[in-house]
């Protein structure tokens, strides 16, 4: 954001000049009223913004809702000279002026927690749209849930933090290492607007799905191809993956249905089947042969060296690196992640270091 004062000093200049900004005792405040349209992200009543808004009670304000831009830097905080007097932004212009230079007057997508809609992504809106004078500052905005792990907040503090590198290869969570597949699955379960608790449960339930859609597809030696239909256009509107995941459900129990109690012959139903693992593909899930076939072996015999080392070497090598270059500490830092990976090393005389998992 330090990189983007000037940036910042720009917007608020066009919104003064527009009429939607005014400068007060050192302030420059966004004038809330004089945007029609705010307030159209959030939908909530005026006073209930004005109840949970981070806004100062100040005699300068013309209006209780209008939030700062700019304002004076108290002794020791960051200042920047301004014609407003010497001072720093408010924190929404911040992301206005980044994404304004980066990605333009208006971009696609715009994402964020649930948490800022209000007054954050708000105000964001106001002065974007105010300052370039266009009805939409990002044409869509994604708001995603929190998340919780069997139950509880994930945090440090209460020890249940795991990152996606621990699932994937040491047994912290759930005393096994997780596919990558299963973790996206898993998550796909929930929408991405509502709080997701992710369990150990919620991974095996999806591992088993994840194996009926490759016994179902081994059955008619079909691959995916085509366009996907069988998802519902209420999947499109919203990303609605919960939706989409039950109705593959309930095309699988019929396509098996059609078999086996009508007798239909199997070559008759190969293009339905390939279209119900192309929908599945559209979720990001591999449905060909090849990954198939890499999923039974790692269900009957775990991952293999190969597949772990594409991973672990290239960070072998940064360490390798990092210690010709006598940096000790980033040496010994990369060693302690590979450790909670269960990646043992052993540096040899030569130089070279060869690693083995630790079960």
């Amino acid at each position: 954001a330090t990189d983007h004062i000037g940036p910042m000093l720009d917007i608020i200049a066009k919104l003064i000049a527009r009429g939607h900004a005014y400068a007060a005792e050192g302030h420059v405040l966004f004038d809330v009223p004089s945007d029609a349209d705010y307030g159209k992200l959030s939908r909530r009543p005026l006073d209930e913004m004005i109840a949970g808004a981070r806004v100062e009670v100040a005699p300068y304000k013309r209006n209780p809702t209008d939030f700062v831009l700019w304002k004076p830097s108290a002794p020791g905080e960051p200042a920047w000279d301004s014609p407003w007097g010497r001072g720093r932004p408010g924190w929404h212009l911040e992301c206005s002026a980044m994404s304004w230079k980066h990605l333009g007057e208006i971009f696609d997508i715009h994402g964020g927690g649930i948490d800022l809609v209000f007054p954050h992504h708000e105000n964001e809106i106001a002065q974007t749209c105010s300052a370039f004078g266009h009805d939409v500052m990002a044409n869509y905005w994604m708001h995603n849930g929190h998340l919780q792990v069997e139950g509880e907040k994930m945090s440090k503090s209460l020890g249940n933090f795991v990152t996606i590198h621990e699932l994937l290869h040491t047994d912290k969570f759930g005393g096994r290492s997780w596919p990558g597949e299963v973790l996206r699955l898993a998550l796909l379960r929930t929408h991405y607007r509502q709080p997701i608790d992710f369990t150990v449960k919620a991974l095996e339930e999806a591992e088993k799905t994840l194996e009926r859609w490759d016994e179902f597809a081994s059955e008619f030696g079909a691959s995916p191809f085509g366009p996907p239909t069988a998802l519902s256009e209420r999947f499109y509107d919203d990303m609605n993956t919960p939706l989409a995941l039950a109705q593959l459900s309930t095309t699988a129990d019929n396509l098996r249905a059609a078999t086996k109690y009508t007798h239909t012959h199997e070559a008759e139903m190969i293009p339905a089947v390939q279209q119900f693992l192309s929908s599945i593909e559209l979720l990001g899930i591999n449905m060909s042969p090849e990954a198939r076939e890499r999923r039974v072996r790692a269900r009957n015999h775990g991952p293999d060296k190969e597949t772990i080392g594409s991973v672990i070497e290239p960070r072998i090598a940064e360490r390798l690196a990092a210690r010709a270059a006598k940096n000790w500490k980033e040496s010994d830092r990369i060693r302690d992640e590979l450790a909670a990976m269960g990646i043992a090393l052993k540096d040899n005389k030569d130089g070279t270091t060869t690693w083995e998992v630790k079960r």
